[in-house]
């Protein structure tokens, strides 16, 4: 550090010195507390460490004990400032009482920035320890997970999960009463009751060994058994849990293990006979279209056939939010080369279904327009190198089901004045734009690179971008030169060097006294 940085950082130093002095020195310290607070801001973080790391703030602490919620506000605006400066190594052998009492505080900022400086010592290997010997303080984290206001709730849930992520910590969570602790909060109400699984589930996500430790707490059977309680509700809720603990590798195998795949599938088949059904059976089906990703579209559909058969059934259904979810499956199983072979399978069902979300993309409400379009540009969409005959053949296919003129369509589509709808009908143009037949049916509809090039069209960044990315698509297509012709090809190519933001120029001509 040279002389000018030494100096500076003292100048730094002594204001902040002199600014805590003045704090102290008076009963309402609403002003000097926005001055040091306006001081802070103004110092990078990098900078500010070493001008704060001599200096205790018992002070701004002591200060949070008021009923004024500006001066509180105010205090939490400059400890997160000077806490995050500082080591958490720092933090917790010198602020570890006073973070502590933060948990208590009535109000949710000092909560919330107590729970996050404790989740930042608790990933720093030295300074956990002093985290993780501190009964008292972890026993508040676990009581924050019940708070009314939510963002405290989360907050708790993030920073206990970090302590899992360690042997020592999993040991203290499940180990020891603080078990019981988490049961007694568990035990407030169901709503607190999932915040605990939501805790579970993400400290389960992390390794096999986290798992069995939430497993052996009995915590992870008793989430598993409220997927088939009378509440459907709270079924409708345990499933998107679990659908949660399928993202991981070990957690599928877990699940499998337990039977709840086969569960899950019974449910579906036994959804006719539940009048509540629709408040649950959107998320088993989501639960299916997640594993089916996640390991193999072809083995989910083949053991699971009641998944595939009710997912074609939801996107002929007349209650949007059983199409919405239908769509959406449809479209990530179909964004896979295997889910693509499911589907054709299918036969006529899935030829039904590829009319009904054209029906729905032309018309109706625009939330499942867009989510019709996207389903479209999943199924369509294959990359360079999955581009066998058989594929390509189907893609097209595919397409041409969608209407007489779909390219027509697609484009009307595109120039409604709706910036979703607009972006939506370009993705689809961008997923047959690396294909042959794709290249093909635009440079064999007229006008259509006119309107690909046309940077008057779609004023929205998002559109910008997606436009962008389709020429980007063609560009990068190894038979566009030769399928769209080289002038094509050469303004495409210009496009794309110019970038997605770029302005033509307009030439003004001066009009003045010309009379």
């Amino acid at each position: 550090m040279n002389k000018t940085d030494l100096f500076l950082e003292a100048v730094m130093a002594a204001t902040i010195q002199s600014l805590l002095e003045e704090i102290s020195g008076v009963d309402d310290p609403v002003e000097e507390l926005q001055s040091l607070k306006t001081a802070l801001l103004s110092i990078p973080v990098s900078a500010l460490r070493d001008a704060v790391s001599g200096q205790r703030f018992d002070l701004i602490f002591s200060l949070l004990d008021t009923n004024e919620r500006e001066q509180v506000e105010l205090c939490v605006d400059i400890l997160e400032r000077i806490l995050l400066a500082l080591s958490p190594v720092h933090v917790v052998q010198n602020y570890r009482a006073a973070l502590q009492s933060g948990l208590k505080h009535p109000n949710e900022t000092v909560k919330i920035l107590a729970l996050t400086q404790i989740g930042r010592v608790v990933e720093h290997p030295e300074a956990s320890t002093e985290i993780l010997n501190n009964h008292e303080l972890l026993q508040g984290m676990i009581l924050c997970i019940r708070e009314e206001k939510m963002a405290v709730a989360k907050r708790a849930i993030e920073s206990l999960s970090k302590i899992s992520h360690s042997k020592p910590g999993l040991d203290k969570l499940f180990h020891s009463d603080l078990l019981d602790v988490l049961k007694d909060v568990m035990a407030t109400s169901d709503i607190i009751r999932y915040r605990v699984y939501e805790l579970l589930v993400e400290i389960s996500s992390a390794s096999p060994i986290s798992l069995g430790y939430c497993a052996s707490s009995g915590l992870i059977s008793q989430l598993l058994g409220e997927l088939t309680g009378d509440d459907v509700l709270i079924r409708a809720t345990a499933v998107e849990m679990v659908t949660s603990l399928a993202h991981s590798q070990h957690g599928r195998q877990y699940l499998a293990q337990q039977g709840i795949m086969d569960k899950i599938s019974n449910m579906i088949r036994g959804a006719e006979m539940d009048s509540f059904s629709s408040l649950y059976l959107p998320g088993l089906v989501k639960f299916f279209g997640n594993l089916a990703i996640m390991e193999s579209p072809q083995q989910v559909c083949e053991t699971y056939p009641a998944f595939l058969n009710k997912a074609l059934e939801m996107a002929l259904d007349p209650d949007p939010a059983m199409i919405g979810v239908g769509l959406d499956t449809l479209g990530l199983l179909g964004s896979t080369v295997e889910g693509k072979q499911v589907l054709q399978k299918t036969g006529e069902n899935f030829k039904a279904v590829i009319l009904r979300m054209s029906q729905l993309a032309s018309s109706g409400a625009n939330e499942l327009r867009v989510r019709s379009l996207d389903a479209i540009s999943q199924l369509l969409t294959l990359q360079p190198e999955q581009q066998t005959e058989d594929l390509l053949s189907l893609t097209e296919s595919w397409f041409h089901l969608l209407s007489n003129k779909p390219m027509d369509m697609i484009r009307d589509i595109s120039t409604q004045p709706f910036p979703e709808l607009h972006c939506a009908a370009l993705r689809i143009f961008t997923a047959i734009a690396s294909q042959p037949w794709g290249q093909r049916m635009m440079i064999n509809n007229p006008g259509f690179m006119e309107f690909i090039l046309d940077r008057s069209t779609g004023q929205t960044k998002e559109a910008k971008d997606a436009k962008f990315e389709l020429v980007g698509s063609l560009v990068g297509s190894s038979t566009s030169a030769e399928i769209l012709g080289s002038q094509n090809y050469i303004r495409l190519k210009m496009y794309l060097k110019e970038g997605p933001y770029y302005v033509t120029a307009v030439a003004s001509v001066g009009t003045e006294g010309a009379e």
